[in-house]
């Protein structure tokens, strides 16, 4: 488990924020794989701090289901199943076509060009560790002018629980050009403001990453290149 912890720790929130990010994104490029256990000890030790924000930390990520932790067993990387793809996918159909119902009316052209530019930037992007990141910055782009900051949050989280997911969905599965087609078909409905096709739109991209993810599980081929 050594190596991961010297990755660049952004401006602080918390201690704990910190030490979640820096085991999310291990988690997200497999550096922490399926099963892996979290000793608490041992990563307050590797990051130099107490094991309170440790513990913190493990709460926070089991919170966005990418830790389990066991009364007796400990926290662990949760494994990837498609159980879990269902619930992840499911809750941002409901959180994410609500939140973008609400934001059409009001979302501004700035906005727009910003989810844009995060479509570029993918387009460009060799290093596949960005594509996560770059894919949430679209949603929340569009879904900005809701004007509900708590299903905001909700939907941060469940794109931070999905982020290893959209990574091979984007890299593994060869499905960065359909995906990319598919996010270009949504923001043409929301420069028209179109708020149902909008909609409809981006129930049908989540239901079609979903399936995708599961179909690879299903069939043994969820595995993440080199």
């Amino acid at each position: 488990m050594r190596g991961f912890a010297e990755s660049p720790i952004e401006k602080p929130k918390t201690v704990a924020e910190q030490v979640a990010n820096v085991l999310r994104e291990a988690i997200a490029s497999g550096t922490l794989k399926a099963g892996t256990a979290l000793r608490q000890d041992e990563l307050a030790e590797e990051f130099g701090f107490s094991r309170m924000p440790i513990r913190d930390a493990l709460r926070q990520l089991e919170a966005e289901g990418i830790v389990s932790i066991h009364p007796t067993k400990g926290a662990h990387v949760t494994r990837m199943d498609g159980a879990e793809i269902g619930e992840i996918y499911a809750v941002r159909e409901l959180l994410e076509c609500e939140a973008l119902r609400l934001s059409i009316p009001a979302i501004s052209d700035a906005k727009l060009d910003e989810a844009e530019q995060a479509l570029d930037q993918i387009d460009a992007e060799r290093n596949v560790g960005r594509w996560g990141a770059l894919n949430k910055v679209f949603h929340l782009s569009l879904y900005d002018a809701c004007g509900n900051h708590r299903l905001l949050g909700l939907i941060d989280a469940h794109h931070n629980a999905a982020d290893r997911y959209v990574r091979i969905l984007l890299s593994n599965l060869d499905h960065r050009t359909r995906s990319q087609s598919e996010h270009r078909d949504l923001l043409a409905a929301c420069r028209q403001r179109d708020g149902r096709k909008a909609v409809n739109v981006l129930r049908q991209h989540l239901r079609e990453g979903s399936a995708t993810l599961v179909n690879a599980i299903e069939d043994g081929g969820m595995s993440r290149k080199p």
